[in-house]
């Protein structure tokens, strides 16, 4: 007579409503501002669960110095025979076609890709991006931060070059696959945001080259690139800079950098309704910086550790934006 063995409970049916296939993309620059150039791109493709279908890499001329080589190592040697942005942007859409964008702090290689299309007079096949470092969030990784070779330890990938593309490329897709899985057995919504083509490219002679009438990316990675839509001035005068502990004021000056959870429109929307100044850029005036990604090298994260500016992420403004206090004399 055989024993009553206990069986293995069934596995979690996949969640239906996740995208069927995924497309983990890193890209090396010249720089972080909107005139740098993408100088290497490496797309894993991977199918709905996660598993790699294939990958590809390439150099990028530039047109131009390839700043930080001591960070990527790419001399103008090396890139003066790669080809050119146009010549290479057929095969890269057609590996980012019908699939999400994914990359660590994805509102950065969005952003680029988007503006090296836009050059070339083109439209990435983009709809949507999932930045895993959202996506970590979500599943409450115990992390140290939110630095790409933090997320590679945790799940026992070794990076083996760094600020290589195809090597960041490799490292985070098999970090991802895990990290998908895992919130495909807890049913987690992934952190999918849209990816909207420019409507122009602004050279840096300031003429205008005409794009789509769709609306523009908006984002708070590298540059600022944002539709034509004004805010009326904030009513209330500055009350100064954020104290832990205490709630927002009403004209605080708040500025954004990094990918969001919460559509970047929507949550500066929130912030407005709230009687808080949203501000573009950083200066000494700025009451507080939200950003998901405090270790990143952006202009505005840089800015904020030079002038001792407060730091938060999403989720704790979100808190506080639930209670704002009135601003003085109101």
């Amino acid at each position: 007579m055989l024993e009553d063995r206990p069986t293995a409970a069934p596995a979690a049916p996949w969640p239906t409503a996740y995208p069927k296939g995924y497309a983990v993309v890193d890209v090396e620059t010249t720089g972080l501002s909107r005139d740098d150039r993408i100088i290497s791109a490496a797309v894993y493709r991977l199918d709905a669960q996660g598993q790699v279908e294939d990958h590809w890499y390439t150099l990028v001329n530039p047109e131009r110095d390839p700043g930080p080589v001591w960070i990527h190592g790419l001399t103008t040697d090396v890139l003066s025979g790669a080809p050119l942005f146009p010549e290479i942007a057929e095969e890269f859409a057609t590996r980012l076609d019908g699939r999400v964008l994914v990359a660590h702090n994805a509102v950065f290689d969005w952003s680029m890709i988007a503006r090296e299309y836009a050059r070339a007079q083109r439209t990435a096949p983009v709809r949507q991006r999932l930045c895993t470092i959202a996506l970590s969030k979500e599943l409450g990784l115990p992390l140290p931060n939110h630095k790409l070779e933090s997320l590679a330890a945790h799940f026992g990938v070794v990076q083996e070059r760094a600020h290589h593309a195809l090597d960041d490329a490799r490292v985070l897709a098999e970090a991802f696959r895990p990290s998908l899985q895992a919130a495909a057995a807890g049913n987690v919504r992934l952190p999918l945001l849209e990816c909207r083509p420019l409507t122009e490219w602004v050279d840096q002679s300031g003429s205008s080259v005409p794009r789509q009438s769709q609306p523009a990316y908006r984002g708070g990675g590298a540059g600022s690139w944002r539709p034509s839509r004004k805010r009326p001035p904030c009513p209330h005068p500055n009350p100064g800079r954020y104290e832990t502990g205490k709630p927002l004021k009403q004209g605080m000056r708040v500025a954004f950098s990094g990918d969001t959870s919460v559509d970047r429109e929507l949550l500066e929307d929130r912030a407005v309704d709230a009687g808080l100044h949203v501000a573009t850029s950083l200066s000494r005036l700025t009451s507080l910086l939200v950003t998901n990604d405090p270790d990143a090298y952006t202009s505005k994260v840089v800015k904020a550790k030079q002038f001792g500016t407060p730091v938060m992420d999403e989720a704790a403004f979100g808190q506080l934006l639930q209670d704002v206090a009135p601003a003085d004399g109101s």
